[in-house]
C-alpha cells in the first residue's frame, strides 16, 4: 500500500472522496467501521443527543469542533494512515501532516513512554514545631496504609497495575506531610481510582492516627507517566527555492534557542506543540486540561519555563534531529473512551491502541507540530500559510456580514 499515493492531494478532495478513501484503506488494514462508528466519525452530532445528559449536567446538547484527520505519520516504523484531530484553528491539520511528512524522510518518529503510573496526594497537618510526631505514627502504620491502597486497587493488580510506591513529603511552610502514592492504572488515565483511593488513606489517616487532614487529590504533574518522541529530518529536504536546506534546519534550530532563553517566545512556542497535541486528546475523549496542566508544570520544572522539544543539527550536518518529552496522562478505558460513540470510533480508526501507544501518537503529534511551526517562522514567516488556509474564514464571514 503506497500511502504517499492514496493521500496524494487529499486536502483538495471533497468531503465524500476522504470519507471513501478513508473507509477502503482502513478495509485493506482489516479496520471495518459499523454504520454508527461511520456515523460518528463523518457526520454530525445530532445522533448524540441522547447521550448529552449522561455526560454533564445542565446538558443544552452538542458544541461541535471540526474533526480532520492528520496523514503521513510513521510512528515506530508502524504507519498510522490517518489521526483524527478535532479543532476550530485553520492550518493545525495541515501542520501536523507536512510534519509528520519531513519526518518520514528520515524513517518517522521514534517513540516510548513509561508505564502509565499516576500520583495521587493526602495532605496531613501537623502541630507547629512538633513535625516528628506525625513521622513516627505514619511510619508505624506505612505497612497498613498499603495494604488499605492495595485493597482498594485489586482490581488493577488483576491487570497487571496497581500499587508501586508511597513516600512522605514535608512542607513546612504549611505545617504539612504530603503521603504521595503512585498506582499503575493500566489502560485507565486513572483520576477515579486515585481519588478514590486518596480519600481511602485521608479516613485512615483520620480515624487511626487522630491527624487532620487535608486535601486528597490527584496531580496532573504525572512525572512518573512520560512521553517521548524523537525525529530525525534529513536537511536537503528542507531547501527550498529561496533557503538552502541547511540554513532552514539552522534556522529551526535557533528558534528553539529563543525559546529556551526567553520565556515569552517559550510560551508560544510550547503553545505551538498543543495544537498538535490537545487536538487528538479531545477527539479520543481524554482530559485536555490535564493535558495541558502537566505540560505547562513540566515545561517550568526546572525553576524557568522552557521550550516541551529540543532541536539541533547533527555533527555532520545530514540531520535535523528533535526531541519532545512531557508527562502524558491517557486512558482508553473508561469515561468518554468507552461512553461516546466518536471517542471510541477515533481509537478504532487509530488502530485501537492501549493507553501507552496512545500517548505516543500524542507527542510524535506535538512534535511534528512544532516542527512546521518552527520552520515557517525561520523562512516565510507564520502568516504566509496559515492565512492562506483561513481565508475560507474570512470569505464567509463577510458572505455572513453582506
Amino acid at each position: 500500500m503506497n500511502i504517499k499515493q492514496i493521500f496524494k492531494g487529499f486536502y483538495l478532495k471533497s468531503q465524500t472522496e476522504r470519507k471513501n478513501i478513508i473507509l477502503n484503506v482502513l478495509k485493506e488494514k482489516n479496520i471495518h467501521l459499523s454504520e454508527s462508528e461511520v456515523e460518528s466519525i463523518f457526520c454530525s452530532v445530532k445522533s448524540l443527543d441522547s447521550l448529552s445528559d449522561k455526560f454533564i449536567e445542565n446538558a443544552t446538547g452538542y458544541h461541535g469542533l471540526p474533526l480532520g484527520v492528520a496523514t503521513n505519520f510513521r510512528i515506530n516504523c508502524m504507519d498510522y494512515l490517518v489521526i483524527p484531530m478535532a479543532v476550530e484553528e485553520s492550518s493545525v491539520v495541515a501542520a501536523a501532516s507536512h510534519g509528520a511528512k519531513l519526518a518520514a524522510y528520515g524513517g518517522g518518529f521514534s517513540a516510548y513512554s513509561t508505564d502509565p503510573v499516576m500520583t495521587g496526594q493526602v495532605q496531613v497537618f501537623y502541630e507547629i514545631g512538633n513535625s516528628q510526631k506525625f513521622k513516627d505514627a505514619y511510619e508505624s502504620h506505612e505497612s497498613r496504609i498499603i495494604d488499605l491502597i492495595k485493597e482498594k486497587t485489586a482490581n488493577l493488580e488483576k491487570r497487571g497495575g496497581g500499587f508501586r510506591k508511597i513516600r512522605l513529603v514535608q512542607i513546612d511552610q504549611i505545617n504539612s506531610y504530603i503521603i504521595e502514592f503512585d498506582l499503575d492504572t493500566c489502560d485507565a488515565m486513572g483520576a477515579n481510582i486515585i481519588n478514590a483511593v486518596a480519600e481511602a488513606i485521608g479516613s485512615y489517616v483520620r480515624s487511626e492516627l487522630k491527624f487532620n487532614v487535608g486535601l486528597q487529590i490527584l496531580t496532573n504533574l504525572c512525572l512518573s507517566r512520560l512521553a517521548k518522541a524523537t525525529c530525525k529530518v534529513p536537511v536537503g529536504i528542507l531547501s527550498s527555492k529561496d533557503n538552502s536546506g541547511l540554513s532552514v534546519a539552522q534556522g529551526i534550530v535557533e528558534a528553539y534557542k529563543f525559546a529556551f532563553f526567553d520565556q515569552k517566545r517559550a510560551t508560544t512556542h510550547n503553545k505551538g506543540v498543543m495544537n498538535g497535541i490537545d487536538p487528538v486528546v479531545i477527539a479520543t475523549g481524554n482530559d485536555w486540561r490535564a493535558v495541558e496542566a502537566g505540560a505547562h508544570s513540566y515545561a517550568s520544572i526546572t525553576g524557568r519555563y522552557l521550550p516541551l522539544t529540543k532541536w539541533q543539527v547533527s555533527s555532520c550536518t545530514n540531520y535535523l534531529i528533535g526531541e519532545i518529552e512531557m508527562p502524558m496522562s491517557l486512558g482508553v478505558v473508561g469515561g468518554m473512551t468507552k461512553l461516546h460513540p466518536g471517542c471510541m470510533a477515533v481509537l478504532k480508526v487509530m488502530g485501537s491502541p492501549d493507553a501507552k501507544t496512545l500517548s505516543q501518537i500524542v507527542v510524535s503529534v506535538g512534535l511534528a507540530q512544532n516542527l512546521t511551526a518552527l520552520k515557517a517562522l525561520a523562512t516565510e514567516g507564520i502568516q504566509r500559510g496559515h492565512m492562506a488556509l483561513h481565508q475560507k474564514n474570512i470569505d464567509l464571514l463577510k458572505g455572513n456580514n453582506a
